[in-house]
C-alpha cells in the first residue's frame, strides 16, 4: 500500500493517478482542482476521467496544474477534452498552468493548437469569477431598481 492508497482511503481527498496526484476542493466560487507529479501518455486518460467527475452543474472549474512536473504531450489532449466537457456542460473553466505546462503549450501554439483560458495563480482565477459576479450584479442592479 502506497502514501498516496493511505490518504484516499483515510479521506485525505488525494487521489493517485499513476503519477499524478489530484485533489479537489470545492469553494463558495469555484471547484478547484489540483494536479501535482507527472502527466504522461500512461496516465492522461486516467487523470481526465478524475477531472471530469467535478465538472458539474454550473460551478466553474479552476484546473490548477502549476506543481505539475512533467507534462508530456498527451496533456494537451488532457486539456482539449476538459475543454471540450465544460463547453458541453456550459462550465466556465480556468487553467493554471505550471512550467512544465506552459513549455508544452508554447509548442502546441507553435503548432496553431487552440489557447485555453489560463491565470498565473488559483487566486487571480478565484479573484477573476468574483470581479464578473460584481459585474454581473452591476448590470442587473438597476434594472431590479426599476421594477420595484
Amino acid at each position: 500500500m502506497t502514501i498516496a492508497d493511505v490518504a484516499t482511503h483515510r479521506g485525505y481527498g488525494t487521489f493517485d493517478c499513476g503519477g499524478a496526484h489530484i485533489r479537489a476542493q470545492c469553494r463558495h466560487l469555484a471547484t478547484v482542482v489540483t494536479v501535482r507529479g507527472d502527466i504522461d501518455a500512461v496516465n492522461a486518460d486516467r487523470v481526465y476521467d478524475h477531472i471530469r467527475r467535478f465538472i458539474m452543474g454550473s460551478n466553474p472549474l479552476v484546473l490548477d496544474l502549476s506543481d505539475v512536473s512533467h507534462f508530456a504531450a498527451a496533456g494537451v489532449s488532457l486539456l482539449r477534452d476538459v475543454d471540450d466537457h465544460c463547453r458541453a456542460a456550459g462550465v466556465e473553466w480556468t487553467l493554471v498552468p505550471g512550467p512544465a505546462v506552459v513549455e508544452v503549450l508554447g509548442d502546441a501554439r507553435a503548432d496553431d493548437e487552440a489557447a485555453f483560458p489560463s491565470v498565473r495563480s488559483v487566486r487571480e482565477a478565484l479573484q477573476n469569477l468574483a470581479d464578473a459576479i460584481v459585474s454581473r450584479r452591476q448590470l442587473v442592479l438597476p434594472l431590479i431598481k426599476k421594477t420595484a
